[in-house]
């Protein structure tokens, strides 16, 4: 247990028909690409999981919801190769999301940033609390949304997503997501997100799946080409990262981070 916790996890619990599918890595959930690749294989098996309904994707703790990519493998990587691999596990997560045939409900608990801010944009519904700011920071870092860039446009629109985009260092507010149209609701306090997503969620655990499936499809119109979108625009941030620009900054911010 102690490994798990060390090197992060994913797991799924399963009640009445919902599927809850919770990740965590020590590094204020930021995702490596070993959790990147579970948590897109455990999104594809309860998309064809028949008992599975609805599901919950959630992170655990109480503070950053997800702080995106892991820093520790940016500055592993050292071919163009290495890169497209790491920046594919987000585009395999967000195409498992999109292509998943029942509602995913995403509880967004705290901030998040980069590709924290694509796993929102690619759930359905999400709900959140008071706090759950976001900010796209990749610019910042020498690269840019690219993968993450189709969700996020499509769930806020072109203009708020060249907001997040230009201007990377800013934090925009939980309330001003909720007004783009990221958050579905806002809560004040965790207890009220929980209670509102354990309501839609067993609303939705009785609803027809043939019919959720068929809105899904709906909603999600205009986005079969991102199995090889997204594949290209990981190949852009995998060339990217390797620019002395990425390089410098990632060894200053982990520098920051140990003092």
């Amino acid at each position: 247990m102690a490994e798990e916790i060390k090197d992060g996890y994913v797991k799924i619990e399963h009640h009445n028909g919902i599927a809850t599918i919770e990740f965590y890595h020590p590094q204020s959930n930021s995702l490596p690409g070993k959790l990147l690749k579970e948590l897109a294989h455990a999104i594809h098996a309860e998309g064809l999981n028949e008992s599975t309904k609805v599901i919950i994707l959630r992170s655990a703790g109480e503070k950053i919801f997800c702080a995106g990519a892991s820093f520790d493998e940016l500055a592993a990587i050292t071919t163009e190769e290495e890169g497209l691999a790491f920046f594919s596990g987000f585009a395999n997560v967000i195409n498992a999301m999109r292509k998943a045939p029942k509602f995913i409900i995403a509880r967004i608990h705290g901030k998040c940033i980069g590709g924290g801010v694509g796993l929102a944009a690619s759930a359905d519904y999400a709900i959140a609390t008071e706090g759950a700011d976001i900010k796209l920071s990749e610019l910042a870092v020498g690269i840019g949304p690219f993968v993450v860039g189709p969700p996020v446009e499509r769930k806020l629109g072109l203009s708020a997503f060249s907001q997040l985009t230009i201007d990377a260092s800013m934090w925009r507010s939980s309330d001003w997501a909720r007004r783009k149209g990221l958050y579905a609701e806002l809560h004040t306090e965790i207890a009220g997100m929980d209670d509102s997503i354990t309501r839609l969620s067993n609303t939705l655990s009785n609803s027809s799946p043939e019919a959720m499936y068929e809105i899904k499809k709906i909603l999600w119109k205009n986005a079969e080409n991102w199995d090889e979108l997204l594949m290209k625009r990981a190949a852009i941030s995998g060339r990217l990262i390797l620019s002395e620009y990425s390089k410098s900054f990632i060894v200053s911010f982990k520098e920051k981070l140990k003092k």
